[in-house]
């Protein structure tokens, strides 16, 4: 009798261990769908920040193209204009040089 009130005693204590074993995983679950909800939602919303953000490196990308292309015909046109300058220098110096001579020879008239 008393081993028959111990058996009783011990399957109820293990089914209400049980029971609440249950309950309390079941509420962990619930709470890791949850999250898992809610983490899904953060990784669709960056990856279309992302994608936003993409878009704009490649525009950006895209503009420092055209950029570079017209800084270089810039720096072309820039070399060209001091070839033409030190050209335009020398030709100064040799008409200076021109009218020094020609003012001596009408000094040397006068």
């Amino acid at each position: 009798m008393i081993a028959d009130w111990l058996i009783a005693t011990i399957l109820f204590s293990t089914c209400l261990y049980l029971l609440v074993m249950v309950f309390y995983f079941r509420t962990l679950l619930r709470k890791e769908k949850r999250s898992n909800i809610v983490v899904k939602r953060t990784l669709s919303d960056a990856e279309v920040v992302i994608r936003k953000y993409q878009v704009q490196l490649q525009r950006s990308l895209g503009n420092i193209d055209i950029l570079s292309d017209e800084l270089k015909k810039v720096k072309n046109d820039l070399k060209s204009l001091r070839t033409r300058n030190s050209q335009y220098r020398m030709e100064g110096d040799k008409l200076r040089q021109h009218i020094k001579d020609l003012e001596g020879k009408i000094e040397a008239l006068l």
